[in-house]
């Protein structure tokens, strides 16, 4: 099997990916969010708040 060619993506493959997407400028617009958008931030905001608890109690 040729792993060049091959349609499976290492793990290493995908951290480079990962990182590179996290590179990615996304601007949020209020205004033009629909029901998806606007769960998708609440989702995130909950989860940036659990990391930032987990962090203050291993401190």
């Amino acid at each position: 099997m040729d792993r060049e060619n091959s349609d499976i993506i290492s793990k290493t493959g995908k951290q480079k990916l990962l990182y590179e997407a996290k590179l990615e400028d996304v601007q949020f617009t209020a205004a033009e969010a629909d029901h998806d958008d606007l769960e998708a931030l609440a989702r995130s905001q909950e989860a940036d708040k659990r990391q930032l608890n987990e962090l203050i109690k291993k401190k």
